[in-house]
């Protein structure tokens, strides 16, 4: 009689089960939890680098208020509140680690 493959719950390297998705639904794969600028004193904000190729619209710089034009590689960054996907914002990369 041939086993059974009882489906275990997906785990990581570490053996620890996956996190739970950022509620506002942006992507996890990269997104890191960091400490706010200086603005938002003791704020979380979720950040993930966008890369050259995947940069196709202009944005606005809020550190510099210069534009980040397509093809430029840059940080995106949200608060960790219920409504941090209508907050993001892009930077260049030098402004977000100035901030």
């Amino acid at each position: 009689m041939p086993r059974r493959h009882l489906r275990q719950p997906p785990r990581t390297r570490s053996g620890t089960p996956p996190r739970d998705l950022p509620r506002d639904g942006a992507v996890f794969f990269g997104t890191q939890r960091v400490r706010g600028p200086g603005w938002a004193a003791g704020e979380e904000y979720l950040m993930r680098r966008m890369g050259a190729s995947s940069a196709q619209k202009f944005y606005v710089c809020p550190g510099c208020h210069q534009n980040i034009p397509p093809g430029v590689a840059h940080v995106v960054a949200w608060p960790d509140t219920s409504r941090g996907a209508e907050d993001r914002r892009h930077w260049h990369t030098g402004c977000w680690e100035r901030r």
